[in-house]
């Protein structure tokens, strides 16, 4: 006997984005669309009204009302599979238990992947969290956080040598670069010795100006001249200081560059 179809719902403010998705989508016998949005007011309707689904695909930036705004106001938590160009925001949007982020622009490979984990979760089964009492408290701190009411990035960060402090603008920073168990911020080719590691600088730094591209490498997006992509797929990254510094992109961060870089 074959498994009933689970039942999705796509909201996106863009139009393009959904009608790729449902292109993606339709090649699974597993799952069906049984409905979509690009505003997110209708979709709350929707989902709030009497129309069951087993899995949601929710873009997280979007005008008027972001993804975690719009589950805060769910009356039922479904599952949720996020869709959303920024890496920063999909590592939020773990922290909400999704079962997968696709990064835009979504490729098969992706979906394929977020479909195999959600369909290893058969028989649909709400688990505790989506249960919990304090989940839309959660939700909604993750909302005004994306919205940045409470988010206050650094514009200086503190290089120690010695007794001595410096106190260096994120503005001349071009990269960080980890080694030997050190980090170091990088200005004009020089190298500035900090007290925290490329991990606590990512979560502490602007997202939108800062990405990282290796284990060992924090980019600042706008120190970047131009991006060089080998026959093998390889992708490097020329900055716009004054020795031309180049960086390498490890392989699992090339489609983040790209879609950041728009190339």
């Amino acid at each position: 006997m074959e498994a009933t179809p689970l039942r999705a719902y796509l909201v996106d403010d863009e139009p393009l984005a959904i009608e790729r998705l449902r292109r993606l989508l339709a090649k699974y016998d597993s799952l069906h669309v049984t409905g979509s949005a690009t505003d997110p007011e209708e979709a709350v309707a929707f989902l709030n009204g009497e129309h069951e689904i087993d899995v949601l695909f929710l873009d997280i930036q979007m005008p008027g009302m972001n993804g975690f705004e719009l589950l805060a106001r769910l009356q039922v938590q479904p599952f949720v599979i996020f869709t959303t160009a920024f890496d920063q925001y999909a590592l939020r949007a773990f922290e909400v238990n999704s079962i997968d982020y696709l990064l835009k622009p979504i490729e098969a490979e992706q979906l394929e992947r977020a479909l195999g984990k959600l369909g290893r979760l058969r028989p649909v089964v709400k688990p505790d969290w989506q249960r919990d009492p304090e989940l839309p408290a959660v939700l909604k701190e993750l909302a005004s956080s994306l919205l940045g009411r409470k988010v206050d990035y650094p514009r200086h960060i503190a290089s120690r040598v010695g007794d001595r402090i410096s106190f260096l603008d994120l503005d001349t920073i071009t990269h960080f670069i980890a080694r030997d168990k050190l980090t170091y911020a990088v200005v004009n080719g020089r190298e500035h010795c900090v007290d925290q590691t490329i991990a606590d600088l990512e979560r502490k730094l602007d997202p939108v100006r800062f990405l990282r591209i290796h284990r060992a490498i924090l980019l600042n997006l706008e120190w970047v001249r131009q991006a060089s992509v080998s026959f093998a797929g390889r992708v490097a990254i020329l900055l716009k200081d004054e020795r031309g510094t180049q960086l390498p992109v490890a392989r699992d961060r090339v489609r983040l560059i790209r879609s950041r870089l728009g190339f």
